[in-house]
């Protein structure tokens, strides 16, 4: 099936339509309570903690890679969802269902800011979603498993993902970015949020369903 006949089947059915719409939504809601959530947290975070890793890692200055590797991350999602559109409304409620999650986690888990860390610089478009005190857990880990998860079939785009994830996590730590259990931890609670997508939006499940053996669009 080509791409053009994909596009005219999903966008011809009012309940994908609807789907995508809420998936939009619950999406904006989702960033909004996280940008509060890393304001509480940033705000309320304690003293900083020793750390079994961060305590016999030097601190190395990959800022960069920490905050272009995430806008990279998310060019490379979004071009997989546009070229698979039949995931879109999974993806998107999926997506919003972890970062509400992590902002839960971030509320109510108020880890000190790790003193040796390099800031992220004040000007830097990022720091509308990061704000020091909203650690656990590490996002930048999380996501990239979250999209292995979702793409299991695919096993080029599950080991890519999956890689991602183990580069991210290692940036983080050799930038003191995040406490090692900020980036173990995120794992187990992202194959969760993954188990808990799939028992509350089985609907938007049954849309990549039904083009499963159809051949990838890329």
């Amino acid at each position: 099936m080509s791409f053009k006949d994909k596009l005219k089947i999903l966008f011809s059915d009012k309940k994908y339509l609807i789907s995508s719409a809420l998936g939009l939504v619950f999406l904006g809601i989702s960033f909004f309570v996280n940008y509060f959530a890393g304001l509480y947290a940033t705000r309320l975070a304690s003293n900083a903690v020793t750390d079994f890793f961060l305590d016999k890692l030097p601190v190395f200055d990959i800022d960069g890679f920490f905050i272009y590797g995430a806008i990279a991350l998310l060019a490379g999602i979004l071009f997989l969802v546009a070229r698979r559109p039949e995931y879109f409304p999974f993806v998107a409620k999926t997506v919003a269902l972890f970062v509400l999650t992590r902002s839960l986690f971030m509320a109510v888990t108020h880890l000190g800011i790790i003193p040796e860390g390099i800031p992220l610089p004040t000007d830097n478009p990022i720091r509308w979603i990061t704000f020091g005190g909203d650690l656990f857990f590490s996002g930048h880990v999380g996501m990239p498993f979250l999209m292995a998860l979702i793409f299991w079939r695919d096993k080029i785009v599950r080991y890519a993902f999956i890689l991602i994830s183990i580069v991210f996590g290692v940036v983080v730590l050799l930038g003191h970015f995040h406490y090692s259990i900020d980036v173990f931890a995120a794992y187990f609670i992202t194959y969760g949020v993954m188990d808990i997508a799939k028992l509350f939006f089985a609907k938007d499940w049954l849309f990549v369903e039904r083009f499963k053996l159809t051949k990838p669009s890329f």
